[in-house]
């Protein structure tokens, strides 16, 4: 089973008491990842893999030889990617269907332990899940609101309190955090799901700052629209609207390119990189004229299992 990857970019850094040179030995202007494109082998534990992006990247990785870790809390779900992977003529990998539930610790504490009595080890782990409720800021609801913070949020730190001191002791592996442009800019509707992805960039810079020393990387991905289960509860126009499968080769293409921000598609995510850089009243005017949308009323949280 091979866990190196095909790629320019230096090999995974010195023991942690040579930090200092390894940190020269990976300049600026290298990417600030490995460049993942040989999948044959690899495993790959990703979390939200019943339906949208996270089932459409397993069927991708599988499809590229990866052994993959599907995990939801549907296991319906997750079995019926699995047989379609089996029956495919494209899939070469291995997959395992690992049912939980990703707001439990403990749920997390026991599917690890038995993902790990499976697989001697672990090369990546994709946080995908998310919940999502459109909301304005006169219907917030504590229910609503611990729910979707709960997903997007807590369920991460749960994972990583688990994943990140075993992919440290091995000194290599990769953490790919799936959070959204909404995160960039306070978008009206997106009350809640918007300051759970902006945490959720804040958190990736952060672990790639903190780990990138001990040879794991760090990509942070964030998606336009894409046709799921979540958007489908949208009443407004979502300009350069993509499916799942498009969105999976997006994320692909810059694992493989060893990018740290992979965000796709970019004639409609730039512009929102770019506002996110204007000054406030010129971003705010934007954002109160042009994107504001009407809320249907009386929706609930759903979450992407």
């Amino acid at each position: 089973m091979s866990h190196q990857f095909v790629g320019k970019s230096p090999p995974a850094v010195a023991p942690r008491s040579q930090s200092a040179t390894a940190r020269a030995r990976w300049p600026w202007w290298r990417t600030p990842n490995r460049r993942r494109n040989d999948w044959q082998g690899q495993r790959v534990w990703l979390i939200g893999a019943s339906s949208g992006i996270g089932a459409a990247l397993a069927s991708a990785l599988l499809a590229r030889g990866a052994s993959v870790a599907v995990s939801a809390r549907s296991s319906d779900a997750l079995k019926r990617l699995a047989d379609d992977a089996k029956r495919s003529q494209h899939a070469s990998g291995d997959a395992i269907v690992l049912p939980f539930d990703a707001t439990s610790a403990k749920q997390w504490a026991h599917a690890h332990a038995e993902l790990t009595s499976v697989w001697s080890g672990i090369d990546m782990v994709v946080f995908c899940a998310g919940a999502y409720a459109p909301m304005r800021a006169w219907e917030i609801d504590a229910a609503h609101t611990s729910q979707i913070v709960d997903v997007n949020l807590r369920s991460v730190y749960h994972g990583l309190e688990l994943i990140v001191p075993q992919l440290r002791k091995s000194r290599t592996g990769a953490l790919v955090m799936v959070a959204s442009v909404a995160g960039l800019v306070g978008l009206p509707n997106a009350t809640v799901y918007g300051p759970t992805k902006a945490a959720m960039i804040n958190l990736a810079e952060l672990l790639h700052s903190d780990l990138r020393d001990d040879g794991i990387d760090v990509y942070l991905v964030n998606p336009g629209f894409v046709q799921t289960p979540l958007t489908a509860k949208n009443e407004f126009p979502m300009p350069a609207i993509q499916t799942p499968e498009q969105a999976a080769q997006a994320i692909l293409r810059g694992l493989a390119a060893g990018r740290f921000s992979i965000h796709f598609p970019k004639r409609f995510t730039g512009w929102l990189y770019l506002l996110r850089h204007l000054p406030d009243r010129v971003r705010l005017a934007i954002v109160r004229g042009l994107m504001a949308a009407r809320q249907r009323p009386g929706t609930k949280a759903e979450i992407s299992p």
